[in-house]
């Protein structure tokens, strides 16, 4: 009996296109509907920017004044939970691949477990050690990037791993400290190049994870972008729909990115 070929067992053309229609269909029909509300002028019955150019008018600066709060808070708690992702995670990543690996699987193990324990159950765990983060280092917005930092684990090590699985990590490594490099230089000048487009994965993922997370931050009493929402919603909902929108459209950005740079790097290497 002939073996099928990868190309005898995918899908034809038309499937594919199918395929595509429902699923966009299915992200576009609640989008574009989103969209028309924050459009609609109730009073005049007709479709309007002013909902949109309103976002920067002064009249409306106090009432979504926590808007932008929120979203600078998210942005800093992005930017603090990448930084975890790549000075802690990345390098024990190689370490553990390097000089042990015997305990991969217990690393997995442990790096993947919060994705299987929900977030209600996470901060439970995390109010107490929050209780002495806040008399300590205060109570500011920032500090959820510790919580955020184990939310987005198991993200970042599958993209990471995913490109320390891609190359000779040990060849690398002896090659470079053969001819003097300390592990900084490896780390930094050799390795990292070649994990760049993991270590871009997990960047990306981890950003567009802080940017929707909203149980841990609104249990903890935190203000970040999705708690500023719910309350802006509750006053104008056409203003919480435009910056959902807005949240959703820079999520999507970053998932092309990742898979542009995915393409450029896969083109480099052939």
């Amino acid at each position: 009996m002939a073996a099928l070929s990868p190309a005898g067992i995918a899908p034809r053309r038309l499937t594919r296109w199918v395929i595509a229609l429902l699923v966009g269909g299915a992200f576009a029909v609640p989008l574009v509907s989103t969209l028309l509300f924050t459009l609609r002028d109730e009073d005049a019955g007709t479709y309007t920017l002013a909902n949109w150019t309103g976002l920067f008018s002064p009249a409306n600066a106090r009432a979504l004044s926590p808007l932008w709060e929120g979203l600078i808070n998210s942005l800093v708690l992005a930017v603090f939970t990448v930084a975890l992702v790549l000075l802690l995670l990345a390098p024990t990543m190689i370490l553990v691949n390097l000089r042990f690996p015997q305990l991969r699987r217990w690393f997995e193990f442990l790096v993947l477990l919060p994705i299987s324990i929900p977030a209600i159950v996470l901060v439970v765990g995390l109010a107490p050690i929050y209780l002495v983060i806040g008399r300590s280092l205060g109570t500011g917005a920032w500090t959820l990037g510790f919580a955020y930092g184990i939310t987005v684990l198991p993200f970042a090590f599958r993209a990471i791993q995913a490109a320390i699985d891609a190359i000779d990590l040990r060849t690398l490594t002896e090659a470079a400290r053969s001819l003097g490099a300390g592990w900084p230089a490896v780390i930094v000048q050799v390795l990292a190049p070649n994990l760049r487009t993991g270590l871009l994965a997990a960047s990306l993922i981890s950003t567009a994870v802080v940017l929707g997370e909203f149980t841990i931050a609104s249990l903890l009493n935190r203000r970040v972008l999705q708690t500023a929402l719910l309350v802006v919603g509750k006053m104008d909902a056409s203003a919480a729909a435009i910056f959902s929108l807005l949240a959703l459209a820079l999520a999507f950005v970053l998932l092309v990115a990742i898979g542009r740079a995915g393409r450029i790097n896969l083109g480099k290497d052939r």
